[in-house]
C-alpha cells in the first residue's frame, strides 16, 4: 500500500491493485476514475430523503494517511454493486482526516463521547442503510471486498459475514507475529468456548451485518472490547454468523493499539459477562472435589495403598467451603449483571431461582444439622469437666456444615436484595 494524498481530488491507487480487475495498464486510470465517478453518484448525502442499502461505517482517530484510500475502495465496491449506499466516518480526529471524508463524500459524524466501541454506536443510531458494513479506516482492511460478503451474506441468509483474516492471508508486516500466533487465536478460542461463535478470527474487524439483527444486539462497551462484544451478543442470541477469507494489509499512520491492555481488556470483558464459566463452573468442581476427599477420609478408604487421614478432611472440607463461595458469587454475578451469556448449569438457575425463604430455610436445616452435632461435643466437653475432647471426622463434617448453612441464610437474603 502507498500512502494516499490529501488534497481535494480523489488518491493514486497503487497499479497492483488495478491489476486485479483483468483490464490493460493503459485502461485501468480511466476504468477506475469511471467506477468512482458511478459510485459518487450512487452515494447518498446526510440530507437525502431515499435511504440506501448500504451504510459503511468506518470509525476514525487521526487516520489522515489512509482514510482518503480506505473511502475510494468503498467507492470502488459500490460501483460494481451498483447500489446506493452512505459512507460514513465516526470520527474524532485532530487531523485532517474528517476534511478528506468530506471531499470525498462521505458522511462525518462527532461521536460527544471517546472511545472506539462508542464512535461505532453513535453511528449505527445515524446509518440508514439495510445492511452495515464495518471497517477501520487504516487500510488494513479491503474494502473492495464488500461484494464477497454481501454476497456470502444473501446466499447464506446469515445475520452477520466477516472478514476471516486467519483463514485468509496476512501480508507481511501487516499484523505482529504475537497477534497472529498467539493473542487472536486463543481469543478466538475463548471466545468460541464461552459463547458458541464458532468463527475462526473473532477480533477481525471487517464485518458486514443486516440492520434487524444489529438493532437485537444490545450493545453497551465503549472501548475496544465492542468487537468481542457484538461477536458476544450474537453468539449467546445463536445468530448465524459466516466468514469470507480476506487478505489483511499494513496499516498507513501511527497503531493506537495497545497488545497486553486492550487483550485483556477483551478476556475481562469475556470473563466477566459468562459467570457460569468464570464462578459455577470453578466452584461446582472444587466443592465435588472437596465432598470426594472427605468422603474418603470419613470412611477410611485408600487407593494405590494410600489413606485418607484427617488432614485430608481438613483440606476437602477447605474445598467444599471455597467451592461454595465461588459458585454463590456465579449465582449473584447473573442475578446482579445481567451478563450476555447466563450460567446455564442446573445447580446455578436452581441457585438463582430460589425465593429468599426457601433459601434461608435451607440454609437454617444445614445449620441445624451440623449444630446438633456440635452441640453434643460440647455436651461431652462439659460432662467431661472441660478436658480435652478428641479432634474426630465427625466433627470436621459438622462445622464444615455449620459455616455451609451460614453462608446459604446470609446468601439468600443477599440475593434477595439483588433481586429486589
Amino acid at each position: 500500500m502507498t500512502a494516499q494524498s490529501h488534497g481535494t481530488t480523489a488518491p493514486e491507487i497503487d497499479s497492483s491493485l488495478a491489476e486485479s480487475d483483468g483490464e490493460s495498464p493503459a485502461s485501468q486510470p480511466s476504468t477506475r476514475a469511471a467506477k468512482i465517478r458511478d459510485a459518487d453518484s450512487l452515494l447518498k448525502g446526510r440530507d437525502s430523503e431515499t435511504d440506501p442499502t448500504i451504510s459503511v461505517v468506518m470509525p476514525t482517530l487521526n487516520e489522515e494517511e489512509g482514510v482518503g484510500e480506505c473511502i475510494e475502495r468503498a467507492k470502488h465496491a459500490i460501483a460494481e454493486l451498483g447500489t446506493e449506499a452512505e459512507i460514513i466516518l465516526s470520527d474524532s480526529s485532530t487531523d485532517r482526516t474528517p476534511e478528506i471524508g468530506r471531499e470525498m463524500g462521505a458522511i462525518v459524524v462527532e461521536p460527544d463521547a471517546p472511545g472506539y466501541g462508542y464512535a461505532y454506536r453513535y453511528a449505527f443510531e445515524r446509518s440508514r442503510g439495510e445492511y452495515i458494513v464495518i471497517g477501520d479506516a487504516d487500510t488494513t482492511y479491503d474494502f473492495e471486498a464488500i461484494p464477497q460478503l454481501l454476497e456470502r451474506l444473501e446466499a447464506t441468509d446469515a445475520d452477520m459475514v466477516m472478514g476471516s483474516r486467519l483463514e485468509g492471508e496476512i501480508l507481511p508486516g501487516a499484523m505482529p507475529p504475537l497477534h497472529q500466533y498467539v493473542g487472536n487465536p486463543f481469543l478466538t478460542r475463548f471466545l468460541n468456548v464461552f459463547y458458541g461463535a464458532g468463527v475462526s478470527d473473532a477480533h477481525s474487524g471487517f464485518r458486514i451485518i443486516q440492520r434487524d439483527s444489529l438493532e437485537q444486539l444490545d450493545l453497551k462497551t465503549t472501548g475496544m472490547e465492542f468487537a468481542s462484544e457484538m461477536i458476544m451478543e450474537a453468539g449467546a442470541q445463536d445468530m448465524q454468523i459466516e466468514e469470507v477469507p480476506i487478505t489483511y494489509h499494513e496499516r498507513e499512520g501511527e497503531a493506537t493499539l495497545e497488545s497486553f491492555k486492550d487483550g485483556w481488556r477483551h478476556v475481562r470483558f469475556m470473563l466477566v459477562n459468562a459467570p457460569g464459566y468464570l464462578f459455577s463452573v470453578p466452584g461446582v468442581l472444587l466443592a465435588t472435589f472437596g465432598a470426594l476427599v472427605m468422603a474418603l477420609a470419613a470412611t477410611g478408604t485408600s487407593i494405590g495403598g494410600a489413606t485418607f487421614g484427617i488432614h485430608s478432611m481438613i483440606a476437602g472440607s477447605l474445598f467444599v467451603i471455597a467451592g461454595y463461595q465461588v459458585t454463590s458469587l456465579g449465582v449473584f454475578a447473573s442475578a446482579a449483571s445481567n451478563p450476555i451469556r447466563k450460567p446455564g448449569d442446573p445447580l446455578t438457575r436452581r441457585l438463582e431461582s430460589l425465593s429468599l425463604e426457601s433459601g434461608a430455610t435451607l440454609g437454617v436445616a444445614i445449620l441445624a444439622a451440623g449444630g446438633l452435632y456440635a452441640g453434643l461435643l460440647v455436651y461431652q466437653w462439659i460432662s467431661s469437666g472441660f478436658g480435652s475432647v478428641a479432634f474426630t471426622m465427625g466433627s470436621l463434617v459438622a462445622f464444615t456444615a455449620i459455616v455451609i448453612g451460614l453462608q446459604t441464610i446470609f446468601s439468600s437474603f443477599f440475593l434477595g436484595a439483588v433481586k429486589a
